[in-house]
């Protein structure tokens, strides 16, 4: 049961654990440069994830794969600048930690050194174990992500729900139990069935943040572009919107070109 929301001057990795353990719920939402980390920083919200989805938001491709590690790092420290409250989480992207442990630790290291992020962000689970535990090593908090994972989308070929099956629902119960034990601070579930989501959030002692997962996890994470409604070609049934932010932004560029070319803007009062 959800108690009163506590005031914290600063999110950490512990703070998280703590909300947890007091059943209140965790907020987190995206963002990928300075003006719109100020706002949802200033908002309240508890974690900001500077997430590989900036390839999607940000550069329009049409999968996360392509961003790069420089570019990541890009956005996390623009991000960086304009929070004060909020905990950051950076994704490591694609082919910058899977296969080599070593990368996977030089890859953190860059992240936290050069954009000044609190944390990291990765997906999977008993096949990345060892590149977790080099970050981990190192000192820098990972936050796991498990079910769709979509670095994997070429390999899953679709973004449908993920562990509807037994087998692979207890192996998704099985990465969940290794990534706490190598001592992630948090996971993230994407798009596995509500029941499931819920079982392993009580199984485990640190936060399972989900997203299209129900609400029987520790808190929810969605993109913020998505829920704005700033992009309109995206309906998951997980997705609600909470303004529509395409069709403002839309009539507020047309009526200024209405203005500009009739000569109504600048009046007399908007210029020297």
């Amino acid at each position: 049961m959800s108690t009163a929301k506590k005031e914290y001057k600063r999110i950490t990795t512990k703070t998280l654990v703590d909300m947890k353990n007091r059943g209140e719920k965790i907020s987190m939402l995206t963002a990928y440069d300075f003006t719109m980390a100020q706002i949802v920083d200033g908002a309240g919200i508890d974690v900001i994830l500077v997430g590989d989805s900036a390839s999607n938001v940000m550069a329009g491709h049409e999968t996360t794969l392509p961003i790069t590690l420089d570019q990541m790092i890009y956005h996390a420290a623009s991000v960086i600048r304009g929070v004060n409250r909020s905990l950051v989480v950076v994704d490591i992207p694609f082919g910058s930690y899977q296969s080599d442990p070593k990368e996977a630790l030089r890859s953190a290291i860059r992240i936290m050194k050069e954009s000044g992020g609190h944390a990291v962000k990765v997906e999977g689970g008993k096949e990345i174990k060892e590149s977790v535990k080099r970050i981990l090593n190192a000192g820098i908090p990972v936050m796991g992500h498990l079910g769709l994972t979509p670095q994997s989308i070429y390999k899953f070929g679709t973004y449908t729900v993920r562990a509807k099956e037994d087998e692979e629902a207890e192996a998704l119960k099985q990465d969940a139990l290794l990534l706490e034990k190598a001592g992630c601070f948090a996971i993230v579930l994407e798009k596995v069935p509500a029941k499931l989501a819920e079982e392993v959030a009580k199984s485990l002692t640190i936060p399972v943040i989900g997203i299209g997962a129900g609400n029987g996890v520790d808190g929810q994470v969605l993109v913020t572009h998505d829920m704005l409604g700033m992009t309109h070609e995206f309906n998951p049934r997980f997705l609600r919107r909470y303004l529509d932010m395409h069709d403002a932004m839309t009539n507020a560029f047309k009526n200024y070109s209405k203005d500009v070319k009739s000569g109504d803007f600048p009046n007399e009062e908007e210029q020297y």
